[in-house]
């Protein structure tokens, strides 16, 4: 007991001493878990990764809780429990019906660091002047918070989500199995119903996302036209999953997968050559020795826009600690971390310092790299000599023909495509 009060007291002697210097309190908010502030966030596994939530804590000296899930089953949540959650990350499918449950609150541009510098895929539907906005629900249509409550394009200083992450999706397919297709001219959505590859096709069991790679390839195939596909009728619902019932008959699709590391594990095991794929899907089949090619479709890219909305409960400490956390999604570090898994950020000057001049010639300026390029996973995913699939960031996005969108008639949408996956 004499020890432990000598060193008690040679302990104390050394804090007043710090105290004196003005030393002690510097690191005090990150030494005292009681004292730093939770920040609850519930998303996908895209952007919910450890890395990410390790990283985070370590700059901002806050306590980060992910909660990935489910597509549908984070709406679900988000819509009936906004108490259960701080930050939300999706797709901006999902802002509508967020607004509309008033479960979302509106964001001050005011308070986000970088907002001028996120360019105007966000803020005007378009990477260029010349650029296609595409169909659907192009970002910028739901971004502003108008005067009358409703979600808008015209600027009010108040955003119903953070433009942050971004990318055009398309399919990916096995090219030891299917032969390599030309970017733009010969590789097509149309793949993904050719009879050739009967029983080795796979679509993301997502509505607003697998509904869209479906009705793009049976267009392709010359199926049926759409007026709209980005707001399909009931009567084209209808007609494009009588097409899709009788594909599934033929048995022509070996599943619908549901998150990234079940699409690698669909390439990687042989069950499918082609499929509905995400950037970090392809990565991650390279990665593990499976060439996979996302393709450039003649069509066109089915675009997505990721989204960070604040809970309608997110108030006090919390509230400061979200507006810091999205600052820091666009401070650098993030932006690069997911460039090396396929992704764009919003703001990408911001992250170029931090990725080497390989890495963003190959992600964002479509060159070729001269080295080997790692993903996210510390595996090499892009070999030495490669381009990236449909070239840079400015012509990938100027091809975009429709956007992820909950269309008028989602609901109507959804029942079908549960009667599709349970045929």
């Amino acid at each position: 007991m004499e020890n432990f009060n000598s060193d008690r007291r040679r302990l104390l002697g050394q804090g007043l001493k710090l105290a004196s210097l003005g030393l002690a309190t510097i690191n005090a908010p990150y030494v005292f878990a009681k004292t730093q502030t939770t920040l609850r966030v519930m998303g996908t596994h895209v952007t919910l990764q450890e890395e990410i939530r390790k990283q985070a804590m370590a700059d901002l000296g806050i306590n980060l809780l992910f909660e990935p899930k489910g597509e549908a089953e984070l709406v679900q949540k988000a819509t009936t429990h906004p108490d259960q959650f701080d930050l939300y990350e999706q797709w901006t499918d999902s802002i509508r019906t967020l607004w509309q449950a008033n479960v979302i609150q509106p964001i001050k541009t005011e308070r986000l660091q970088y907002w001028n510098e996120i360019n105007d895929i966000s803020k005007k539907g378009r990477i260029t002047a010349d650029a296609p906005v595409g169909l659907g629900d192009a970002p910028y249509k739901i971004l502003n918070i108008q005067k009358d409550g409703s979600l808008g394009t015209e600027f009010t200083g108040e955003i119903s989500f953070l433009p942050y992450v971004h990318n055009v999706d398309s399919f990916g397919y096995n090219t030891n199995i299917i032969p390599k297709g030309v970017p733009y001219e010969t590789e097509s959505w149309g793949w993904l119903l050719d009879p050739k590859w009967k029983g080795k096709v796979a679509i993301v069991n997502a509505p607003t996302i697998g509904i869209f790679d479906l009705a793009l390839a049976a267009e392709a195939r010359g199926l049926m036209t759409f007026a709209d596909m980005g707001n399909m009728t009931t009567e084209e619902i209808d007609k494009l999953f009588a097409i899709l019932m009788e594909f599934k008959k033929q048995k022509h699709f070996a599943g619908f997968w549901n998150s990234v590391p079940q699409s690698v594990d669909f390439m990687t095991s042989g069950r499918v050559a082609i499929q509905s794929m995400f950037s970090p899907g392809v990565s991650g089949a390279n990665g593990l020795g499976i060439p996979v090619t996302y393709a450039a479709p003649k069509e066109g890219y089915r675009a997505w826009h990721g989204v960070m909305c604040m809970s309608r409960e997110c108030k006090g400490a919390a509230q400061d600690a979200a507006y810091d956390y999205m600052n820091w999604w666009l401070s650098g570090w993030a932006g690069a971390f997911i460039a090396r898994q396929g992704y764009y950020i919003s703001n990408p000057e911001r992250s170029r310092p931090l990725l080497t001049p390989n890495e963003w010639d190959y992600w964002y300026g479509g060159k070729p790299t001269n080295i080997a390029l790692k993903g996210t996973d510390g595996r090499i995913s892009v070999a030495a000599g490669d381009v990236r699939t449909g070239g840079s960031y400015i012509n990938r996005f100027s091809h975009v023909r429709v956007w992820n969108t909950v269309m008028e008639n989602y609901e109507y949408s959804l029942d079908r495509w549960y009667e599709f996956l349970l045929a």
